[in-house]
């Protein structure tokens, strides 16, 4: 199928008390989804490239905490402390390119590409699923065929120096790093850098406020460029600088069903219209079957008006017979006309193949053999065969028959006066 392929590259961010629903769709917990098209026979083929080791992302995250490896020092209660990052190519690369197999080794690569984003130990799950049916494209292809795509759930962290305050006893450490932790930080991670222009000067609105790339814009490049660079290419990029938030599983899954329900309407349109020639007819067989009375001698008696209807279409019944033998007749003959033209072309077509095969060799080879045969026939061939041009024989001069001179000296006798004065 031809259609062109983009690359997805989205973060949503989650509180602790909002991960769990989207821990158990990533990790499939659940029995039943949202999305109707997972497909849990085939949870099996999901490939975890990081996961927790038994344990919820709550605890995985509290665990990172007391070891001391990250921290969430100043964060409010309700502060977005996961990012979960879904890398998707539409479905159609991939049934392209290998399927299954080939999808485990593009997500491969992009997992490479989330460790430099985020750091290893800052990812707590990267799967692969593989789980989700695209009816669209299963009913294109006449096959189950699935979506494959990523969700990685992950740490926003940057480095984060923590200076001595006034509160130090040492005047002179007040002000200096006194130790570098590892925060936890949405905002700061994904810091929106200001839009430069082709000069690297910086760009301003018509406010006078500094224009911002936003930072998914960015991520979306990096993604794309990590991957043309590991070998995947044959798909773009997604609409750069778009600030249009992606739609939810659930919510593309309604919006292409509304194209597959249109699609279906279309073919209900369709089939009403064949239908609207039908009915007509299955009325009429309805009105004849309910005309007449049967009566205690077992003749049908009806009105005068029922009969003249039966009468016409009776005799429209006759004549639509003759014309469906008309042309089934018709039909016949020209069926034979068309075999016996496939006929005859096929044995012209096998007389004219050696010429065919010679010209594709030899075209100017066979041009001027076909010349010197018509040369050579223009000096044996008489005159008047050489033209082209049809001409009537010559009209000979007339010579009369002997039958002819006969009848002309046989003259008729005079008659006699006696006979005239009669």
């Amino acid at each position: 199928m031809s259609r062109q392929n983009y690359s997805v590259a989205r973060v949503v961010t989650h509180t602790k008390d909002t991960i769990g629903k989207y821990e158990r769709h990533n990790e499939r917990k659940n029995e039943h989804y949202g999305n109707m098209n997972v497909d849990l026979s085939r949870a099996p083929f999901n490939v975890h490239f990081k996961d927790c080791g038994g344990l919820t992302y709550n605890e995985y995250l509290d665990k990172l905490v007391a070891d001391g490896k990250v921290s969430l020092r100043g964060l409010k209660k309700d502060a977005k402390v996961y990012d979960e990052v879904i890398f998707d190519v539409n479905t159609d690369y991939f049934e392209t390119y290998g399927g299954y197999e080939y999808a485990k080794r593009f997500y491969e690569e992009a997992y490479r590409f989330a460790v430099k984003l985020y750091g290893e130990d800052n990812i707590l799950s990267a799967v692969l699923h593989a789980d989700e049916i695209n009816l669209a494209l299963s009913d294109d292809y006449g096959k189950p065929i699935y979506h494959y795509h990523m969700h990685i759930v992950a740490l926003p962290v940057v480095e984060k120096q923590v200076l001595w305050t006034k509160r130090c006893k040492n005047p002179e450490l007040v002000g200096t790093v006194k130790e570098v932790i590892q925060q936890v930080s949405h905002s700061k991670k994904w810091k929106s850098p200001q839009a430069v222009d082709e000069n690297n000067q910086p760009v301003f609105d018509k406010n006078g406020k500094p224009m911002l790339v936003p930072s998914y814009s960015i991520l979306q490049d990096e993604f794309y460029e990590h991957m043309q660079n590991a070998g995947f290419n044959d798909f773009l990029r997604g609409e750069r600088g778009s600030t249009a938030e992606y739609k939810s599983s659930l919510q593309y899954q309604i919006e292409k069903d509304k194209e597959r329900l249109a699609g279906i309407e279309e073919k209900i349109a369709a089939a009403d219209e064949k239908l609207s020639s039908v009915l007509p007819v299955q009325a009429n067989a309805e009105i004849i079957d309910s005309m007449g009375k049967k009566t205690l001698t077992g003749k049908i008696q009806m009105s005068a008006e029922d009969y003249g209807y039966l009468s016409n279409l009776a005799k429209e019944c006759l004549v639509n017979r003759r014309t469906v033998q008309i042309y089934e007749s018709s039909n016949r003959v020209l069926s034979d006309k068309v075999k016996r033209l496939q006929a005859e072309l096929t044995a012209l077509k096998e007389k004219c193949r050696p010429y065919l095969e010679a010209l594709k060799v030899a075209p100017q080879k066979v041009k001027d053999f076909i010349d010197g045969i018509l040369k050579s026939l223009r000096k044996t061939v008489p005159e008047q065969e050489k033209s082209i041009f049809h001409k009537p024989p010559e009209k000979k001069a007339y010579e009369p028959s002997p039958w002819d001179l006969t009848i002309s000296t046989r003259k008729s006798k005079p008659k006699k006066k006696e006979d005239l004065e009669r």
